[in-house]
C-alpha cells in the first residue's frame, strides 16, 4: 500500500468513525476552532466538550471575550487545567478584535503573532478552520507517522527536523485531502494508535505499518521527559486556591485564614498564592484576602 492508498484508507475510516465533536464538520467559526485547540492542549477531548460549549455560548467571538471580566473568564475555565491559558486566550481575543476586526488572520505568520498561539495551534487553525494545505504536527500525529513510516516510537519532546520533514513529505498534495489527512491521522493516534496500548487489530492501515511488522519494538517506551506527577505539586495547590475562589459569589473574597486551611504546607501555599498573583489569576488585598481579578 503506497502513501496515496494509506491516505484513502484513512479518509474512509475517518468518515465512518470520527468522533462527533461540536467544533468539527464546519459547525463552528474559525474562532471556535481556535478556542477548541487552546482548550484541548494537554487535556482530554471528553473533558473539553462541555466547557467549550458553555464558553462559546457565552462568548461566541473574540470581541465578546475581549471585554469579559477576568474573574468570569477564570471561573468559566473551570477545571480544564493550566488556567493561565484562559487569560492568554483573552489577550488573543483582544488582539483579534482590535487589530483584525474580530476575524482571525489567515496566514501562519500572523497567527503566530497572536498571544498564546504556537506552531501547532496556528497550523491546526489554518487546516481545520480555513482548509489550507499545511502539515499539522502534534503528539498523536508524530506517533502515528513515526510508527507507520519509520517503524519506531516517537518519544515526545519537541518535534525534530526529521519528524517535520516526514510530516511534510507524506501530506497529500490536494488541499482538501490534506485537511482530511491531518484530521484522520490525529484521530487515529487519539483513539486507535495510542501510546501504550494501540488497538492494532482495529487499525485501518495495519497492513502498511512498519512498526507492527517489526514487532512493535520499544512499545510504550518512556518519554524523554518523565510525565510529571500531580499529587502534592504546586499545580495541585494552585488549583485548590482557584477552585475555592470560583465557588464564592461574584465579587467576594477568601480570607487569608480560610485560604490557609486549603493546604497544610504554609510555605508552599504562600509561594503558590504569590505565583497566582504574578500570573494575574488572583488579586491579593491589603488584609491578605484573595479574590479573582476584578478588571
Amino acid at each position: 500500500m503506497n502513501d496515496s492508498d494509506i491516505a484513502l484508507r484513512l479518509a474512509a475510516w475517518w468518515e465512518a468513525n470520527a468522533r462527533d465533536l461540536p467544533w468539527r464538520f464546519g459547525r463552528t467559526t474559525p474562532w471556535g476552532v481556535l478556542v477548541s485547540e487552546v482548550m484541548s492542549q494537554q487535556t482530554q477531548m471528553s473533558r473539553v466538550v462541555p466547557y467549550w460549549q458553555a464558553w462559546m455560548e457565552r462568548w461566541p467571538d473574540a470581541r465578546a471575550l475581549a471585554t469579559a471580566p477576568k474573574s468570569e473568564v477564570i471561573t468559566a475555565w473551570g477545571r480544564l487545567g493550566y488556567p493561565r491559558r484562559a487569560l492568554r486566550l483573552q489577550e488573543c481575543a483582544r488582539v483579534v478584535s482590535e487589530k483584525y476586526d474580530d476575524e482571525l488572520p489567515r496566514t501562519y505568520e500572523a497567527l503566530l503573532e497572536l498571544p498564546g498561539i504556537g506552531d501547532y495551534t496556528a497550523s491546526a487553525v489554518l487546516s481545520f478552520a480555513f482548509g489550507q494545505r499545511i502539515a499539522v504536527i502534534d503528539t498523536n500525529i508524530r506517533r502515528v507517522l513515526s510508527r507507520v513510516f519509520l517503524g519506531t516510537e516517537s518519544r515526545g519532546g519537541s518535534a525534530s527536523a526529521a519528524e517535520r520533514a516526514l510530516a511534510n513529505r507524506v501530506l497529500p498534495e490536494a488541499v482538501k485531502r490534506s485537511v482530511t489527512w491531518n484530521q484522520s491521522v490525529m484521530e487515529l493516534g487519539a483513539v486507535i494508535c495510542t501510546a501504550k496500548s494501540p488497538l492494532c487489530e482495529a487499525c485501518p492501515i495495519a497492513e502498511s505499518c512498519t512498526f507492527l511488522k517489526a514487532g512493535r519494538p520499544g512499545l510504550g517506551e518512556k518519554r524523554t521527559r518523565p510525565r510529571q506527577r500531580f499529587q502534592g505539586t504546586d499545580r495541585q495547590v494552585r488549583g485548590l486556591v482557584l477552585a475555592a475562589l470560583r465557588e464564592l459569589p461574584a465579587g467576594s473574597s477568601l480570607t487569608r485564614t480560610d485560604a490557609e486551611k486549603l493546604w497544610k504546607d504554609s510555605v508552599q501555599l504562600g509561594a503558590c498564592i504569590a505565583s497566582l498573583d504574578d500570573d494575574g489569576l488572583i488579586e491579593i488585598m491589603q488584609d491578605g484576602a484573595l479574590r479573582l481579578p476584578q478588571g
